[in-house]
């Protein structure tokens, strides 16, 4: 994935188009440090029960307060074309990657966004779009996308 996320960030560079890369997991680390919890989260994760550790990592990740915002202070940058969203399986279960698109709706509204998922995006008129998480895990959220492969370049 991270091959052809470089790739096509190559391609459309070369035809002008300016892309924003923001890796979903190397963000949530840096939130963590910056909120000065990143040293006792990784102390506590060999002691705390696996379900608990993941509830408090949801929270101090939430995407409506803590990620949409940070991805919001990174829009407000430098210019640029689309926004590139990377790291989703990096951050499962953690932060679930509807959820950071939900919030992200009314932030990342002005220029194409694309989500590099590892899974498959699935679309029909019965039942609605779909991402499905390695392969496995059925998400069926509703979604306002499209899968990339099926453009034309």
């Amino acid at each position: 994935m991270q091959k052809l996320q470089g790739g096509l960030v190559n391609r459309l560079a070369q035809a002008g188009v300016r892309v924003l890369e923001i890796n979903l997991y190397d963000l949530s680390i840096d939130i963590l440090k910056q909120r000065g919890i990143w040293t006792q989260l990784i102390e506590m994760e060999a002691t705390v029960p696996k379900e608990q550790f993941k509830e408090l990592l949801q929270g101090v990740l939430d995407p409506e307060t803590h990620l949409a915002p940070a991805i919001a202070a990174r829009l407000a940058g430098p210019d640029f074309d689309a926004l590139f969203l990377s790291g989703v399986g990096e951050v499962f279960p953690y932060v679930r990657s509807h959820n950071v698109l939900n919030n992200l709706q009314s932030t990342a509204k002005d220029k194409p966004t694309v989500l590099f998922f590892p899974g498959a995006y699935t679309h029909s008129p019965e039942s609605g779009a779909s991402l499905d998480l390695f392969g496995r895990l059925h998400d069926d959220k509703y979604y306002r996308a499209f899968n990339i492969f099926h453009c034309e370049a």
